[in-house]
């Protein structure tokens, strides 16, 4: 059975950083892609940042030049690191793995981002 478990989030000022990390666990396939979701109040659930298993990345405008995504595969954990957080950040952040057997998403880490 896949797993896939957040931490990192927490509560930070504007300006600030912080790394979620996802552990991934359960699964002997490999996935397409590896990514980060969020869904604010109010808001429509976004895409927030992906990898894919040749490399690549992407993310959505609102976070170019101040989030990272990367992967750690010795440890299966997938990273977010988030710069320069803004209060329009603050949600509820979500690792998500798409592969042969589906999409399979983790529990979800607060972040919340005061002025």
């Amino acid at each position: 059975q896949v797993q896939l478990v957040e931490s990192g989030g927490g509560l930070v000022q504007a300006g600030g950083s912080l790394r979620l990390s996802c552990v991934v666990s359960g699964s002997t396939f490999s996935f397409n892609v590896i990514g980060w979701y969020r869904k604010a109040p109010g808001k429509q659930r976004e895409v927030v940042a992906g990898l894919r298993s040749d490399g690549r990345t992407n993310y959505v405008d609102s976070v170019k030049g101040r989030f990272t995504i990367s992967k750690d595969s010795a440890k299966n954990t997938v990273y977010l690191q988030m710069n320069s957080l803004k209060p329009e950040d603050t949600a509820v952040y979500y690792c998500v793995a798409s592969g042969m057997g589906g999409d399979y998403w983790g529990q979800g880490t607060q972040v919340t981002v005061s002025a």
